[in-house]
């Protein structure tokens, strides 16, 4: 198959410059050159996540990413692992709300067996996928939720905010590991369907990063990739839009065996790619990214009520973002004393916005986080696969410094006005279990406070 228009543009970071190429089946190519260490990375985002998926069929997206590491058309079993790994390689896949990835750090003359890989899975996995790597798959999945979030301390904790956040019914209501009657109920034709419809070149962006000859990178993905057919059945994804702010406070109360009580929120923020999530990003910094920050300082070494107290941003493209607050309390420390000190720290943080100093040491903070992602060829391969994917534009990761630094005090300041506010947040609340004789009482009032929250 003849190679498609070719589409190039370059951007710079820091000197860092990336090319982008189109072939003819719709499949995206970013390359982007550096020659500091002997090694290439091989980032391949699908334009899938849970949020494709639909009721009853929770989980299928993060149960084909296993399925794509049980052999292809040309590759037996455990054969991608085996490979890769190798010749000196490391490997992996991951799956969230918007997308799917797949990605190989590999020796340099060890990139032609990556991208064939690759190919070989986009090209050829029905060939491989039968009911006995179906189910070995789905107890993998199964396990992994069991250890990963039902079995761990306030390991369920991510996805019962999510389903406060986000109402019954909205894409991003479910989060990508699935539930149990889902996966059980998910039979091999649901995973052929699926694979057909998302996994396919026009639905995916392929980004190879690091020590490569561009030419001689550029030929091979053509002659691995360029015979894959396009597929054009992918439906549009549910709309995730929601109003700015959730107009009331929802919160439940969770009595488990936890080593101490915690408090965690999630608030209603921009959507990622926009200023706003910018200003939101550096908004979260300043209150609770790391030791210096003003939560930490007020809860952790003032009032001495907690042991830990971080808000980070889940950021989203097709959804409002998130911000997550995470705070676990010190000794016997009642929940509410720990949520009366974060909404005066809030409401004066709203009020006054942040101080000049405050300012610099967050931007400093996020540049130097973005300047090390994008300074390691997995990093930069990953966010120009993500910029390509969610917006279009891969060139916008070597800008996103610069945008950060570009927010000022009084957008910080506006975004932290609009939206860190007790109306617009989910609560967590966990209590631990002391001994049998506590648990009826923690329950019952564990039962009075979610249905005085409900009314």
């Amino acid at each position: 198959m003849p190679m498609g228009h070719t589409a190039t543009a370059e951007a710079g970071s820091g000197g860092l410059t990336a090319t982008e190429h189109r072939l003819a089946n719709g499949l995206r190519v970013v390359l982007s050159e550096d020659h500091l260490t002997p090694v290439a990375a091989v980032c391949l985002w699908y334009d899938v996540g849970s949020r494709h998926e639909v009721k009853g069929r929770t989980g299928l997206a993060h149960l084909f990413e296993h399925l794509m590491f049980q052999g292809s058309g040309q590759v037996k079993g455990n054969g991608h692992f085996e490979l890769v790994q190798g010749a000196g390689g490391s490997l992996n896949g991951t799956t969230s709300f918007e997308r799917t990835n797949y990605f190989e750090t590999m020796p340099t003359h060890q990139l032609e067996l990556a991208l064939w890989l690759e190919a070989d899975r986009m090209g050829s996995l029905l060939a491989a996928l039968d009911e006995e790597s179906m189910e070995n798959q789905r107890d993998v999945v199964k396990n992994e939720r069991r250890q990963r979030y039902d079995n761990v301390p306030y390991g369920t904790a991510f996805e019962k905010l999510t389903a406060l956040a986000y109402p019954e019914g909205h894409p991003y209501h479910h989060t990508p590991i699935g539930s149990m009657a889902d996966l059980d109920a998910a039979t091999l034709e649901d995973a052929r369907a699926f694979f057909r419809t998302y996994y396919a070149p026009n639905n995916a962006v392929l980004s190879v990063v690091g020590d490569i000859d561009p030419e001689q990178t550029l030929a091979w993905v053509e002659r691995y990739f360029g015979s894959i057919a396009a597929h054009d059945g992918k439906p549009t994804p549910r709309d995730g839009a929601l109003p700015d702010t959730m107009g009331g406070e929802l919160r439940e109360v969770v009595v488990e065996e936890v080593p101490a009580r915690a408090l965690m929120c999630a608030y209603r923020l921009p959507e990622d790619g926009t200023r706003a999530s910018d200003a939101a990003d550096l908004a979260l910094t300043i209150l609770g990214g790391g030791e210096s920050s003003l939560l930490y300082n007020r809860l952790v070494r003032r009032d001495r009520t907690a042991v830990a107290a971080g808000f980070g941003l889940l950021r989203l493209a097709g959804a409002p973002s998130l911000g997550w607050l995470d705070v676990k309390t010190s000794g016997d420390v009642e929940v509410p004393v720990i949520e009366a000190a974060i909404d005066e720290e809030l409401a004066r943080f709203a009020e006054e916005g942040p101080t000049a100093e405050e300012m610099e040491r967050a931007q400093a903070q996020l540049e130097r986080e973005w300047l090390d992602r994008l300074g390691t060829v997995a990093g930069r391969a990953d966010e120009l696969c993500r910029y390509a994917v969610l917006f279009g534009d891969a060139q916008l990761a070597l800008t996103a410094v610069q945008r950060v630094l570009d927010v000022t005090a009084e957008e910080v300041q506006e975004v932290a006005k609009a939206r860190l506010r007790p109306d617009n947040r989910a609560v967590l609340v966990y209590e631990p279990i002391a001994d049998e004789d506590d648990e009826d009482e923690a329950a019952a009032a564990a039962g009075d406070e979610n249905e005085e929250a409900a009314k």
